[in-house]
């Protein structure tokens, strides 16, 4: 098994072309109709459930392996989701919105006009290639933008498909495809967007928003962190135990809102590992050769992730390799153990930076007000786990942190979840996205205010004199 070769058959001509014909589209056409959005949304959902296993061999080829219900859950069953909710609630979210006026104001009417912003970009990641860089489209789309697509160049294979589907569905004036490396990447953060959606690390994140500012393009920002999870002592540890791991597995670790730390009180620490090694084992008898545990995506996370084990052991932690059949790993499958990391400390590798992968520390604390202060002493993560029945603490925990999202008593969930937002909050992000939000994230609320025939405008306009004043004692009180 080999990494995935970089792609980097785009280029910047390639780049400037593909904006240039959209910009054009624009010009002439401005946004998308009703009738023109749902046309396009259900060419896209034709085209995913009847490519899904295509999309599922693809993705794992880029990998080295991927589970392909992994696949078939979180990057089609949550698209094919998502288009059908929002194909299902589109013509709701288009109409317009009166809104009251004062009594100073009437008998003229004000209401919410929704527009699309224009030409718009999206620069998806690799850790989940498809999906991540359909469901910004598929909000593009809806709100009735035209739309630049960059896929990551680290799963080629995968930018590929998205290319070719594009492509076959929709037509080119609504939406355009470029890939590339690192200089097409810059190149398009400096494009004149409407609006830029870009998902990945906080650092790239810096380096978008930059290249944004010059334009003065907003952008969407969907960043990650260190999500913790919480356990609270009266809390059934293997049952937290099983849903911990459960979020940390899915992809190997290799998702931005996968618990990245757990923090639990000092007396149930050994009980809550010891059910944590136990959750492994029911979960992933074997490792190797077991088609539903995925590989890491290439050689440099690999071997980025060694190195963050053995900065640990080096200083001084407990490294537990949970490994249930005593299997040996080649490095070239690029298939990492699930491992739980002891008695860390805050200069270590695995609790400073974003993990992505199957690495756990495990972090003692004398109590649930400790693990509190400890969360908001850190960066503000982009979700937050917390394991607890009693709902007065469920709340007062939600109202005492800050994070992207959060999901009680499970991992990952919220991401699914079709009515909330999902994005992050300082370092984890900006803006949100998903159904309606992701319509709003690239509509204009236009507000528009429509004067009677008939109106009182005279009373506040020159020449002031009493009457005027009169007016304004009424008015201010």
């Amino acid at each position: 098994m080999t990494s995935s070769p970089e792609e980097e058959s785009g280029s910047t001509a390639d780049l400037d072309t593909a904006f240039g014909r959209l910009k054009d589209a624009w010009k002439q056409h401005q946004g998308l109709s009703y009738a023109q959005r749902m046309a396009c949304l259900k060419a896209l959902l034709t085209w995913v459930r009847k490519h899904k296993e295509e999309l599922a061999e693809t993705i794992s080829a880029d990998f080295g392996h991927r589970s392909r219900e992994e696949t078939l859950l979180a990057e089609v069953f949550t698209v094919v989701d998502e288009i059908r909710h929002t194909r299902s609630h589109l013509a709701e979210w288009m109409e317009e919105q009166p809104r009251p006026v004062s009594m100073t104001f009437k008998p003229g009417t004000a209401k919410v006009v929704w527009q699309p912003l224009g030409v718009v970009g999206v620069i998806a990641p690799w850790n989940y290639p498809f999906q991540l860089a359909i469901l910004p489209m598929v909000a593009a789309i809806s709100a009735g933008c035209r739309v630049l697509v960059k896929p990551s160049e680290l799963a080629p294979r995968t930018a590929e498909l998205f290319a070719r589907m594009v492509g076959e569905v929709l037509p080119p004036d609504v939406a355009q495809v470029v890939t590339g490396g690192v200089e097409v990447s810059a190149a398009f953060s400096a494009l004149p967007f409407d609006h830029l959606f870009f998902t990945g690390s906080t650092s790239v994140g810096r380096h978008v928003m930059r290249a944004a500012a010059d334009n003065l393009t907003p952008v969407t920002l969907e960043l990650g962190g260190k999500s913790p999870a919480i356990v609270h002592p009266s809390f059934p540890m293997a049952r937290a135990a099983e849903r911990i791991m459960a979020g940390k597995l899915f992809n190997a670790g290799q998702t931005c809102i996968a618990p990245d730390y757990v923090l639990v009180t000092r007396d149930q620490r050994d009980a809550l590992v010891d059910q944590l090694v136990a959750a492994v084992g029911r979960a992933y008898p074997k490792l190797v050769d077991n088609p539903d545990y995925t590989a890491i995506i290439n050689e440099r996370h690999h071997a980025r992730l060694q190195h963050a084990i053995q900065d640990a052991r080096d200083k001084g932690a407990r490294v537990v390799e949970v490994n249930p059949a005593n299997e040996t790993f080649d490095p070239q499958r690029r298939k990492l153990p699930p491992t739980l990391v002891l008695d860390g400390t805050d200069d270590m590798i695995v609790l400073q930076d974003e993990i992505f992968g199957p690495v756990l520390p495990v972090v003692a604390v004398d109590d649930i007000e400790a693990a509190i202060a400890y969360v908001n002493d850190r960066p503000r993560p982009l979700a937050l786990y917390y394991f607890d029945w009693n709902s007065r603490r469920c709340d007062a925990m939600i109202q005492r942190t800050w994070s992207g999202g959060v999901c009680l008593n499970d991992t990952i969930l919220h991401f699914s979840q079709l009515e909330l937002p999902f994005g992050g909050v300082g370092p984890s992000g900006m803006g949100a996205y998903h159904g309606w939000y992701g319509f709003r994230t690239f509509s204009h609320e236009k507000g528009v205010f429509r004067q009677a025939r008939v109106n009182g405008t005279k009373l506040i306009s020159p020449p002031y004199g009493k009457l005027v004043n009169r007016a304004l004692k009424v008015m201010i009180g």
